[in-house]
């Protein structure tokens, strides 16, 4: 069987960069006192949002010939390259500490990643407009999306693209490596908990615009936020935060998000569970259990045996995810028992059954019988336009914790008032393109203008927009994967459908990200 995709795949971009180049830098573990002083507990514990590195380490700089050549060195870089246009700049990578919070107030310091455009192309010059970006889900406790040259490192592939996409092209991005993760010395990762993600985005931000005058970098006034996954849940989390607070924000673009997770997880209850549950439901568990309380009183009433004891402070690991699966931490596939009551609505899901499973039966039970008890109005199955089109998607009192703190977490409870994307494929197995279809038809109900709302479904045929391009690089992608896959017809088709979120949608729904904000900014927003 194939093996689904862990993360953003860009293979052997970074491997040139280290072989060839003369400028690559080193990590960024520098200066590191700052960061020594909040975790060692100096007597001043800094404000959250203050950078811990007044100056921040350089990791790499690039010129736009070496970040062409870094491109390039294989057919993956290369698609990157052309959804992303011929690089305009050349791309300075520093690695920013700086101070946040964990889920229940905790102060603890957190690293990200700036990256400066460089060059002497006017688009790289001169005061820029900041792209804020959250990462997707990682279960690599060392991630570090600022190590964009060591091919080992897990965050390479998905820096390298937010690189090319935006950096390159003339934009300073900001990206967070959020608390838990790095040098962070929380124990645990606020895993899809919108107050303090969304939070955190802006901690990083604040602290990255303290930094930019020592780094020679001036902010145009223009903040895009944008997120792929998880950060595109934590990128929407932060555009609510910053429209409450009155922090200015010019628009945002969510990808592939659980924005309404509520929805994903009455989904996974009802025989719908997506891919890699078997990672992301434990990050859940443990992030909602630190929020709220009362997801659990031992672990033991969710896991099964074989894997409950130490579940809670499993993730983020220093062990690889394929070190997990191997040493029996957590199993590959096996969400749900293969025989569970109710099992999987279609055989695209079936995979996500089976022996030696993660979720006990008995609390699958309790989790479908409160779905049934307490429905949700916007997340019924089988969903319909009509049920995402409603202005009241959470009216319901679920009374299991789980679907609680999912309601509360939740992010359809706002209406934005500067423009939005949603970007995705509706062929998803991992997030379900109707956490996408329902966000977006709860802002419509709320009275959202169809001029400041965008979905992009990269499986739509026949359609002459602006994303045209994204969805046709999206289809020979596609095309290219199945071509090169072995095996038979359905062994060939799991291979895309395993590579599907992590691998062939990121670049694309990156792609249309970049025309929007293009479009947002000659607009004159």
């Amino acid at each position: 069987m194939t093996r689904p995709a862990a993360r953003f795949v860009v293979p052997a971009l970074a491997a040139s960069c280290l072989l060839a180049m003369s400028g690559c830098g080193g990590g960024g573990s520098g200066n590191n006192s700052a960061l020594a002083l909040a975790v060692n507990g100096a007597n001043t514990t800094p404000q959250r949002g203050t950078a811990l590195n007044t100056v921040p380490d350089r990791v790499v700089r690039l010129s736009v010939e070496q970040f062409k050549t870094l491109l390039e060195a294989d057919s993956t870089g290369k698609r990157v390259e052309q959804a992303a246009g011929v690089p305009k700049c050349g791309i300075d990578v520093r690695y920013l500490q700086y101070q946040t919070v964990g889920a229940k107030g905790e102060s603890v310091p957190a690293s990200g990643a700036i990256m400066l455009p460089a060059g002497t192309d006017p688009a790289c010059n001169g005061p820029r407009p900041i792209v804020l970006y959250g990462h997707g889900t990682a279960t690599d406790r060392n991630y570090d999306i600022s190590n964009i040259t060591n091919v080992n490192q897990p965050a390479a592939a998905e820096g390298v693209i937010v690189a090319a996409m935006f950096a390159a092209q003339g934009y300073i991005v900001v990206a967070p490596n959020y608390a838990g993760y790095d040098k962070s010395s929380l124990p645990y990762h606020p895993f899809l908990n919108a107050d303090q993600q969304g939070k955190e985005m802006i901690d990083a931000l604040r602290a990255a615009r303290s930094t930019l005058a020592a780094l020679s970098a001036s902010d145009a006034g223009s903040l895009l936020v944008t997120g792929y996954s998880e950060g595109g849940y934590a990128a929407l989390a932060a555009h609510r935060e910053m429209q409450a607070t009155g922090m200015p924000v010019t628009a945002s673009a969510p990808m592939s998000a659980p924005t309404a997770v509520s929805l994903q997880i009455d989904y996974t209850a009802s025989g719908l569970p997506g891919l890699n549950s078997t990672v992301f439901f434990p990050l859940i568990t443990t992030s909602w259990q630190k929020q709220f309380g009362g997801i659990y009183t031992n672990t033991r009433e969710i896991y099964e045996d074989a894997y409950a004891n130490g579940i809670d402070t499993l993730l983020p690991s220093y062990l690889s995810r394929e070190d997990l699966f191997a040493t029996g931490k957590l199993p590959r596939y096996a969400f749900f028992p293969a025989d569970a009551t109710p099992g999987p609505l279609n055989d695209s899901v079936a995979v996500n059954y089976g022996a030696n499973n993660l979720v006990r039966q008995s609390y699958l039970t309790a989790w479908f019988n409160d779905v049934k008890a307490n429905p949700c109005p916007g997340n019924v199955l089988p969903a319909t336009q009509a049920s995402f089109n409603t202005a009241s998607p959470l009216a319901c009192a679920p009374a299991l914790g789980l679907r609680k703190a999912a309601v509360a977490n939740d992010l359809r409870n706002w209406l934005p008032v500067r423009p939005v994307l949603m970007c995705g494929g509706s062929n998803d197995p991992t997030v379900n393109f109707n956490s996408s279809l329902a966000t977006a038809g709860y802002f419509r109900a709320r009275g959202m203008p169809a001029t400041s709302l965008s979905v992009v479904d990269l499986e739509s045929t026949g359609v002459n927009d602006a994303y045209a391009a994204a969805r046709a690089g999206f289809a020979q992608a596609k095309a290219q994967k199945l071509a090169s896959s072995t095996g038979t017809d359905a062994e060939r088709n799991q291979s895309v459908a395993f590579a599907y979120h992590a691998e062939l949608v990121p670049a694309y729904c990156m792609q249309s990200v970049k025309v929007f904000f293009e479009g947002v900014l000659n607009a004159g927003g």
